[in-house]
């Protein structure tokens, strides 16, 4: 019913930035929140970020200060911008979104998943 299609990632020296995209489309009749997960070889998911439909974000301590999330409702977007980008980043990045379609059910999408490389 919705698909989420994820941009951005790459490979980046440490101390750099990245900016990570994600659009949602189908039969989408709201957003709740969006969010940013990621997850390392070896680990289970974390989540990054969140943002709710009215704009309030939540982050963990391990990116609190570098990472940057927002949202752009008109375009159904969530962006992940990533500052002071560190070796314990490296991970791959899953967007996720919390939505009701436009019959009215509830659901969850992810995206396909993006790779971010943080070199020392």
């Amino acid at each position: 019913q919705v698909q989420l299609v994820e941009s951005g990632g790459g490979l980046v020296q440490a101390g750099g930035s990245l900016r990570l995209s994600c659009a949602a489309s189908g039969s989408i009749g709201s957003i709740n929140t969006m969010g940013w997960y990621r997850q390392a070889p070896g680990k289970q998911r974390e989540l990054v970020a969140y943002i709710t439909s009215g704009g309030r974000t939540n982050y963990p301590d391990s990116v609190k200060g570098r990472f940057t999330i927002s949202r752009d409702n008109a375009k159904n977007t969530v962006h992940l911008q990533m500052n002071s980008l560190k070796p314990e980043d490296t991970a791959v990045y899953y967007c996720n979104v919390d939505f009701r379609d436009i019959w009215g059910s509830s659901g969850v999408s992810w995206g396909q998943g993006t790779q971010v490389t943080v070199s020392s």
